[in-house]
């Protein structure tokens, strides 16, 4: 039985496996450009971020209709719970598919039929956030935000991803304070490729709650001072790390660093359909290459919990901790 862990950091457009993505354009009538599901997986060799996002934008084409969303999310569901997933919060794109004419109602009532029986199929309770571009504009995150409204009763926070360098969190001031005012919780991709100091502005400037990624921590003494004694969460991808040449190898992950320095790290997939692995399989990574301890693998996920959003659900989260200090490792 694999150790129970909450995944805070996973983008729903990126559990797209290739044998979905065929399935899915044929149910719709798009025509890839890739012979099969093995020519679709060599095109899963990605030089960087930017290379990444070309081609899961373009994939995106295939889904259409609330169905589509909904099966999206139940297979990835499927998987998480198999691999330890108790509890999910599911970042979506919302602006990649309305500039492809999606209404975002068919976005989020197609989610919600997997989401909103998902503890009932999976046993895994989940929540929603609404994700901004950051290479789109401020102007197109605001109206975003307010296209949203309608369904706020089924988004728990907003987010911030995307390519990240030369699009600071400062751009994205306004539409932060304006989630904030609606009650939203707030996050960010900060400190993958861009520096510590987007970090510290994603805090500062755009008052979020969890740091998404956040490696780049490590350059900055002060800034992890201020990481671990603010208790400020990092929801770490580590293969994707790789995939993307953040990292040159997993042998070269940060993560055991980040631990011993105190900062509350959690591990997730990010984007497991690209990037080779789901929750499981990351933790499985990083105790096979990185050699962390049972002790250290317990507090990545006593951590997960920790720094999820269950304030409406306490009794969730004792119970989720509880397994968690209860486990076996075999």
């Amino acid at each position: 039985m694999p150790l129970p862990k909450a995944e805070l950091h996973l983008h729903i457009e990126g559990t797209l496996e290739p044998e979905t993505a065929f399935a899915l354009a044929a149910r719709n009538g798009v025509t890839l450009p890739y012979a099969d599901t093995d020519a679709l997986r060599e095109a899963y060799r990605f030089t960087d971020l930017q290379s990444f996002l070309d081609l899961y934008y373009a994939l995106m084409d295939v889904l259409r209709t609330e169905q589509d969303f909904a099966d999206l999310a139940d297979a990835y569901l499927a998987r998480a719970a198999a691999q330890g997933v108790r509890h999910a919060e599911i970042f979506f794109d919302p602006q990649a598919h309305l500039k492809r004419g999606v209404e975002l109602g068919t976005v989020v009532e197609g989610l919600w039929r997997a989401l909103g029986r998902s503890e009932q199929n999976h046993g895994v309770s989940t929540q929603l956030i609404l994700c901004f571009l950051r290479d789109e504009s401020a102007d197109s995150a605001l109206r975003t935000l307010r296209a949203a409204e309608p369904w706020l009763d089924r988004i728990t926070g907003v987010g911030l991803d995307s390519a990240e360098v030369g699009h600071p969190p400062a751009k994205f001031r306004e539409v932060f304070r304006a989630a904030a005012d609606l009650g939203l919780r707030r996050v960010a991709h900060a400190g993958e490729e861009g520096p510590p100091q987007y970090i510290t502005e994603a805090l500062d400037v755009l008052g979020v709650e969890r740091i998404d990624h956040g490696l780049r921590c490590m350059e900055d003494p002060a800034l992890v001072d201020r990481l671990v004694r603010e208790r400020i969460p990092l929801t770490v991808c580590p293969l994707s790390n790789v995939r993307l040449h953040t990292v040159a190898s997993l042998a070269e992950h940060p993560l055991p660093a980040m631990l011993d320095a105190g900062l509350v790290c959690t591990v997730n997939s990010d984007d497991p359909a690209y990037f080779g692995g789901y929750a499981g399989d990351n933790f499985d990574a990083v105790r096979d290459t990185l050699g962390l301890t049972e002790e250290q693998l317990r507090t990545l996920a006593r951590n997960s919990f920790l720094a999820a959003f269950l304030e409406h659900d306490e009794e969730r989260r004792q119970r989720c901790l509880a397994e968690v200090e209860a486990y076996s490792f075999g």
